[in-house]
């Protein structure tokens, strides 16, 4: 397959997954039971962060080896982006997670939990910000995305 193929619908799928996590923790934190909380927090411990590993991999991989042959700001930009989120990802998201599965199956819903889980949903908005940003710089790189002209006055 492509690799600029695969590197677009693992970059989407990886924002989708970031998405899903979000919105999930939001709505189950406001709205559902402590029960819906706490298979939020398992399904995404056991299963989310293995689907977005795999997506961010294809992602990062297949985005270093079509990286290659370029040269530009976009280019750099994003690779320096692509940092940023692995490093939010591998020092804050994926322990938050595992932090927060391990509470919310203990029952433990106090003032900890509840700071990590802020944190983690901010570092969440992060996340998504950055790989949007990528997403666009991708899409103008391939020529999909007009850049802006300039507004005359």
């Amino acid at each position: 397959m492509n690799p600029k193929i695969i590197h677009a619908i693992a970059g989407t799928l990886a924002m989708l997954i970031i998405a899903t996590f979000w919105t999930t923790t939001t709505i189950s934190e406001l709205f559902l039971s402590v029960s819906a909380i706490v298979a939020v927090k398992h399904y995404i411990a056991y299963y989310g962060i293995a689907c977005l590993a795999v997506c961010m991999a294809m992602t990062g991989g297949t985005g270093n080896f079509l990286g290659k042959s370029r040269k530009g700001r976009l280019i750099t930009e994003k690779q320096k982006r692509m940092k940023i989120i692995a490093l939010n990802g591998i020092c804050i998201m994926l322990p938050s997670a595992i932090f927060l599965n391990y509470k919310a199956s203990s029952g433990q819903f106090d003032t900890i939990f509840y700071v990590v889980q802020v944190i983690e949903l901010m570092v969440g908005i992060v996340q998504l910000t950055l790989l949007g940003k990528n997403f666009q710089a991708g899409l103008k790189m391939a020529g999909r995305l007009r850049k802006k002209k300039p507004a005359v006055a």
